[in-house]
């Protein structure tokens, strides 16, 4: 009951940072030089004129005080009205519901391969510390942290699906699809958590109540599964909490390679065409996957960490 309040209580903290982040992104976009009554009219292929420029100011409310432009788009959020798109001329909240899940699909896949590869490879890079294994999982790790994405990216491409046609290019049809991308951006995350892991691992190895475990006579699977990794995985779920908004707002250049029609390509046509509801709109959602991203972290080092869980049940 207490971990529930305790959640409650993070999730009523976002409502503040969501404020500053909507408030932030909305004084820059007004402070920019760039009219938005001109975007509106450029993205429209309309000449812009004193009489057309002073009609599309009072359209949009451009002509009212900072603070009720404001307050009218906030109101407009409460609505889940993100305004419409001034080039597609399509409300934002319909672009979001058809883009938003071809970006949460990639990024969610991207951490879950990171996640399910780098465990096994920290741990045995730990336990065959100095080896070869142990050097194989470090020069991979070396090559995943190196290795730009959009060249990765491409070599996939040309030797997976040019020449061996095992993967389809330029949809989002099916799963097979998400493969080469998800593959693409896991490569570095795979090279940090292994990293990660494995310098968790041999600390935590060191701490006196392993050797207790080891008097005890408990073998050494139940000693690593049970009572060394849930101490030395924490790291890796702060990262990948991280991670998670990191992953939503970069995905722009593995969208365009594989010519996914998820938030990417919508986010730069928006930034191409001065598009201010789609750029506001796409703010929020990547300050909110952010939060959300910690607030799973969080909890989930609570229910790790048996001396973080304690503190948290007692109000600290």
């Amino acid at each position: 009951m207490q971990m529930c309040m305790y959640i409650l209580k993070r999730l009523a903290m976002m409502v503040p940072i969501l404020l500053g982040a909507t408030f932030v992104s909305y004084l820059l976009l007004r402070l920019s030089p760039v009219d938005p009554a001109r975007a509106y009219l450029s993205a429209s292929n309309i000449v812009p004129t004193e009489t057309t420029i002073t009609a599309v100011r009072a359209q949009l409310g451009l002509d009212r005080p900072f603070w009720s432009q404001y307050g009218h788009w906030l109101w407009q959020l409460c609505h889940l009205d993100f305004g419409t798109s001034f080039f597609s001329k399509i409300p934002v909240s319909r672009e979001l519901l058809t883009r938003l899940p071809i970006t949460a699909a990639l990024a969610l896949l991207s951490l879950s391969v990171a996640i399910v590869i780098s465990i096994p490879l920290g741990i045995a890079s730990a336990l065959r510390n100095n080896k070869w294994i142990d050097q194989v999982c470090r020069l991979l790790a070396y090559v995943g942290a190196s290795v730009p994405q959009f060249w990765l990216a491409y070599l996939l491409i040309y030797f997976l699906s040019v020449k061996l046609d095992w993967f389809p290019l330029q949809g989002a049809d099916s799963i097979m699809y998400y493969i080469l991308p998800s593959c693409t951006l896991a490569l570095a995350l795979i090279a940090t958590y292994s990293r990660l892991l494995r310098t968790g691992l041999l600390e935590t190895l060191e701490e006196p109540f392993v050797r207790y475990a080891r008097a005890r006579g408990l073998k050494k699977a139940i000693i690593i599964g049970r009572h060394v990794l849930r101490h030395a995985i924490r790291p890796v779920i702060t990262a990948a909490g991280m991670n998670l908004g990191k992953l939503f707002a970069g995905t722009v250049i593995v969208e365009q390679i594989f010519a996914l029609p998820g938030m990417g390509g919508f986010f730069l046509e928006a930034v191409y065409h001065r598009d201010y509801p789609v750029i506001q709109s796409y703010i929020l959602v990547m300050a909110t996957v952010f939060i959300i991203g910690n607030l799973i972290a969080d909890v989930l080092q609570a229910w790790l960490d048996p001396r973080l869980k304690q503190q948290i049940l007692e109000g600290e």
